[in-house]
């Protein structure tokens, strides 16, 4: 409805309807048939020619429905309007009734699915057709709030992480990992493991009750700062860099020539807040040591 000229692509998922679930109206298709007929009931209505596809994607939920052309001069934009809003207008109807009268969908119903749309305006609908989309509708917002914690204060972040690794490794008092590294016997405190819930526990309200307005919350933070921590079942460590083994397969030209590129270009962690320091030598680490390695 926003003009003429505009045309869709959409990739049909979860079952919905204007107002809510859509509701199954018919038991010889499947509910994902019935509903991709659903949606290329609508956009006929719309007054398009919606043509099906199947895209190569790794998805049950893969065919989607366009539209590239109308059905109808742009004379009739007011008269489409109005047949839009009477539709949607009989959709809430049936959802709020749990009406029934309205049978299953092909593609070649489009041209009768229309005309009925069309017919026997009520007056106040004729009148306010054009004005409204639909009453109580509310669009997405232009800017997509981002909840994966990674719009985040960065002091905020920071004090988390080193809250949460302070505990990790003071839960262990003595030093529990010893590594031959160089050639020298190198002692090197990985501190305990804990659970997200026992790590939850040793953090202020207000600091767990921002978190909890993320995906994901705790969790979703200590998995973002993978350099300091290892999140595996649930558990809760301290990354260790010794033993990360590279990839077995041979990467792209592209992958190796970005890490050669993101080499040294972020500090330490563990050389500035770790009480041994780095458990790998600067020639070794792929952050950098101090700001003057810094690229």
């Amino acid at each position: 409805r926003s003009s003429y000229s505009c045309c869709y692509f959409v990739l049909p998922c979860c079952f919905f309807d204007f107002h809510g679930k859509y509701s199954r109206r018919q038991s010889k298709k499947t509910q994902y048939r019935e509903y991709l007929d659903f949606v290329a009931q609508v956009g006929s209505v719309c007054g398009f020619h919606v043509e099906e596809d199947c895209l190569r994607i790794p998805s049950t939920k893969r065919v989607c429905l366009i539209g590239k052309n109308r059905t109808y001069p742009p004379t009739e934009c007011a008269v489409i309007d109005k047949q839009i809003t009477h539709y949607i207008n009989n959709r809430q109807t049936c959802a709020l009734v749990t009406c029934g009268r309205r049978v299953g969908f092909n593609h070649k119903d489009h041209s009768d699915v229309c005309k009925e749309a069309g017919s026997e305006l009520p007056e106040n609908e004729t009148e306010t057709a054009g004005a409204i989309w639909m009453p109580g509708f509310q669009p997405r917002e232009k800017v997509e709030q981002i909840r994966n914690c990674a719009s985040l204060p960065r002091d905020f972040v920071d004090d988390v992480v080193l809250k949460v690794a302070n505990l990790l490794l003071t839960a262990t008092p003595e030093k529990s990992r010893s590594n031959m590294h160089g050639g020298n016997m190198n002692t090197w405190n990985q501190g305990e493991s804990l659970s997200l819930k026992e790590v939850a526990e040793h953090l202020n309200k207000e600091t767990l009750k921002r978190l909890k307005s993320e995906y994901g919350g705790l969790q979703t933070l200590l998995k973002n700062n993978h350099q300091v921590f290892e999140v595996l079942n649930g558990r809760v460590h301290i990354r260790d860099w010794r033993r990360e083994k590279p990839s077995r397969k041979t990467n792209p030209e592209v992958k190796r020539r970005l890490s050669a590129e993101a080499f040294k270009t972020c500090l330490c962690w563990f050389f500035i807040h770790h009480p041994d320091g780095c458990s790998l030598p600067s020639e070794s680490c792929p952050y950098a040591h101090g700001t003057e390695e810094l690229r």
